[in-house]
């Protein structure tokens, strides 16, 4: 009936949060009205600073959009800056998170090219992802194609564009190459499998356990090694012999790899340095001798950024990029999400994502 329809409308009105504006500057931003748990730091230190709170819904400024966050990438970086170890710290008490994605709830007014209700995944964030709603610069927001679900969308921006920039801007990788992906059945490892698979590159990867080494294999792999087999190194050398070693190398643990890498590495090959953990003594004979590269994977510039987004996204609504998701945990799970991205106790296998709608 009428009357029902315009109660169900009401009701679906309730259940945004409602705008204020107000004058910044002689510039609006809009301030929501309503409350949203968020996972907040007060002091850096171990996992247990992380707290769920309720807190007010971010504001948006004109070149800003409000998304509801519907699933949260977790990365190793957000331990560091929990930490108070990494360089780069935000100011306390803070939401950790930079990936995520969701619908976009609001947008300010100088925004044109995004609207409300879009589905979208974020490569950035302003006020910390790991909440119920975030704000974001205009900037950090990229459509999230029909396909991909909320929980696979918050596996892409730092993963795959990091596997990206690793492989065809830091290391130059084409067809006719042979990579190896150094513990690959992780978020970024299995990015870069997936990708390797689409641009037709052969490809191998390793993992640690059975499990890992299975999704390593879907994701494209030619072959699967166990790197914590002692001689998998010798392994890979018999594999890539014809070819006389591997021409790129993507490394998530150099402190424990690097000079395996450089003793599996082609004349003029390229070892790329994804992840790092400590130091490590090595030879610099093993990278004259095949006068090989090692390139440094962080960051990047905008246009980089779109570079690798805009290839990502024909990737992922071709289906030939679909990230894999492993573990998922609630806000209040933030704690023992941090432990795991780092230890891995239950296993490496995709993408580990808080759900912030999820009940504990």
């Amino acid at each position: 009936s009428p009357m029902a329809s315009r109660f169900r409308v009401a009701l679906s009105l309730l259940s945004f949060p409602a705008p204020i504006l107000r004058s910044v500057h002689g510039s609006f931003t809009a301030r929501y009205l309503g409350t949203m748990q968020a996972v907040r730091v007060h002091n850096f230190g171990p996992a247990e600073v992380l707290q769920v709170e309720e807190i007010p819904i971010p504001t948006i400024t004109p070149t800003q959009v409000l998304v509801k966050v519907e699933a949260t990438g977790i990365n190793p970086v957000e331990t560091y800056v929990r930490q108070g170890s990494y360089a780069r710290l935000p100011t306390l008490p803070f939401t950790p998170g930079n990936e995520g994605a969701g619908v976009v709830e609001a947008v300010g007014t100088d925004v044109k090219s995004i609207t409300a209700g879009q589905r979208v995944y974020l490569s950035g964030c302003v006020s910390g992802t790991y909440a119920q709603y975030a704000s974001c610069e205009a900037s950090h927001i990229r459509p999230l194609p029909e396909n991909i679900s909320f929980k696979a969308g918050a596996a892409v921006a730092i993963a795959y564009r990091t596997a990206y920039r690793a492989l065809f801007q830091r290391a130059s990788a084409q067809p006719g190459n042979v990579v190896l992906v150094h513990g690959a059945s992780g978020g970024v490892g299995l990015a870069a499998l997936q990708l390797c698979k689409w641009k037709g590159i052969k490809v191998l990867g390793t993992a640690s356990t059975e499990k890992g080494r299975q999704l390593v294999l879907e994701a494209g792999a030619e072959r699967a090694f166990d790197h914590s087999d002692p001689g998998y190194v010798e392994e890979i050398r018999a594999f890539v012999s014809t070819n006389g070693g591997v021409d790129v190398i993507v490394e998530m643990l150099a402190n424990v790899n690097l000079q395996k890498d450089l003793e599996l590495v082609a004349r003029h090959g390229t070892v790329a340095i994804v992840g790092n953990r400590g130091t490590i003594d090595i030879n610099p004979r093993t990278i004259m001798l095949q006068e090989a590269n090692i390139v440094g994977v962080l960051g990047g510039t905008q246009s980089e950024w779109d570079q690798a987004y805009d290839a990502i996204e024909q990737g992922l609504a071709e289906g030939a990029l679909q990230p894999v998701v492993g573990l998922t945990y609630s806000l209040d799970q933030a704690k023992e999400a941090h432990v795991e991205v780092i230890e891995h106790a239950r296993g490496t296998a995709g993408k580990i994502v808080l759900l912030p709608w999820a009940e504990k």
